[in-house]
């Protein structure tokens, strides 16, 4: 019963979520100018930034105190936007990931073409996708047009933040933008799956 109630929760939850024109403009603007922003996702704030703007990407890094070869989750708004990942890729493992989509669950995809900055992708061959279903994440990514970077909102060894509050107390003005909206549904982050060998991570 208490998972009936909590999911009936994230779906009204998520409906308060969606972004107006004018925070959709922001995160653009910040978004394309190399910019660092704090978000709400399916279970807890993350950080974003063009994945493909090297000095946006190491400011994240710094942020978290993460290296930068562990690699970073992209996240979209439909399976259309990461299509250029999918295609080089067999038809039986693009379906299975597809079948995940969207919905939180990361799904680590081989880059055989090396189309994502090794930045992003760390020391790995493959890299995390997940396809949102989060209208606010959704609205992100398309106002960018673009897979952003989704890296969960904290130090490293910290609790990821649930609360804006705390995105402020973490990161306060070393942010460009805190973009306002409500976390969706989930208890814990997604899941993360590779869709080669079905191996679960998390």
């Amino acid at each position: 019963m208490l998972s009936v109630i909590l999911r009936a929760f994230g779906r009204v939850m998520q409906a308060t979520s969606s972004l107006n024109s004018w925070q959709r403009s922001t995160a653009r603007r910040i978004l394309l100018a190399g910019g660092v922003i704090a978000y709400p996702t399916e279970a807890v704030w993350g950080l974003g930034c063009d994945p493909w703007d090297q000095a946006a990407v190491e400011r994240i890094l710094a942020l978290k105190q993460r290296p930068v070869e562990k690699g970073m989750i992209l996240v979209a708004a439909s399976v259309d936007q990461i299509r250029f990942l999918l295609d080089p890729l067999p038809e039986a493992l693009q379906q299975e990931a597809i079948r995940h989509w969207p919905g939180p669950v990361t799904c680590l995809l081989p880059d055989v073409n090396r189309q994502i900055p090794e930045w992003v992708r760390g020391q790995h061959d493959s890299i995390a996708v997940r396809v949102s279903d989060h209208s606010g994440v959704q609205a992100l990514c398309n106002a960018a047009g673009m897979p952003l970077v989704s890296t969960s909102c904290n130090p490293a060894g910290r609790q990821p933040a649930r609360y804006s509050w705390q995105v402020r107390r973490y990161f306060g003005p070393q942010l460009d933008y805190v973009v306002p909206g409500a976390l969706g549904g989930n208890r814990k982050p997604s899941r993360i799956i590779d869709i080669v060998t079905g191996k679960q991570f998390r």
